[in-house]
């Protein structure tokens, strides 16, 4: 077997290069006297077409998604709008994470994005899930500029583990899927990537990811 040689590094956003948007979901959880892990379920059940796919695909608006996940919430017993939902869905930027975007680079690595996310939500609402601004100084923005390619769910009409989106970021990037690392915080992402043949690294936190790339690279990073 010949030794894979890595190119590219794609990363997810949320939950890699920031917080998970879960931990924030179970404070707000908490906070409402809802069942831990209650807007998971939620989005879970019917995942291709409920009202989360079908906002980070754009094909909903904001007001809409408010209702509809409203809706799939109250059939589950409980009221929790979607307002609600993207109100904390912005994640805290891991320091560790964007130093080793920069030491990635700076070894020829290429590195990109591919989120999942959705339109601008209501009130301008923006993050690590939403919608990137077209502000420059934006501090995410910082962080986005450093990819050379992102694909965004919202723009592209389509999102993961959907595998046209790899394949769209490997035609991007003029790659060969095994010639890239994927990093995603959600196993069932992985695993198209994995399918294909990048080297998948599910995420479990800031530390073990760097760990596990580092090995994989054998590149000190963080």
């Amino acid at each position: 077997m010949t030794e894979r040689t890595i190119a590219a590094v794609i990363f997810d956003f949320g939950g890699v290069i920031t917080s998970s948007p879960f931990e924030a979901f179970n404070r707000l959880e908490a906070e409402r006297g809802l069942p831990q892990d209650f807007v998971r379920r939620v989005n879970a059940i019917n995942p291709d077409s409920n009202a989360w796919a079908r906002f980070e695909r754009a094909e909903v608006s904001a007001a809409e998604f408010d209702a509809l996940f409203a809706e799939e919430a109250r059939a589950q017993g409980f009221e929790l709008s979607g307002r609600d939902v993207l109100s904390v869905l912005a994640g805290a930027v891991r320091p560790a994470m964007v130093r080793a975007l920069d030491q990635l680079k700076a070894a020829g690595y290429r590195i990109a994005c591919i989120t999942n996310n959705v339109p601008t939500g209501p009130q301008g609402l923006r993050g690590a899930g939403l919608a990137r601004s077209e502000d420059r100084s934006d501090a995410l923005e910082q962080i986005f500029a450093r990819f050379e390619h992102t694909i965004e769910s919202s723009k592209a009409g389509v999102r993961k583990p959907d595998p046209r989106i790899y394949l769209m970021m490997c035609e991007k990037l003029g790659l060969e899927p095994a010639a890239c690392v994927y990093l995603d915080d959600l196993g069932v992402n992985c695993k198209p990537a994995a399918q294909l043949g990048m080297a998948a690294i599910k995420v479990t936190g800031e530390a073990q990811a760097l760990a596990d790339l580092s090995a994989l690279l054998s590149l000190p990073l963080g």
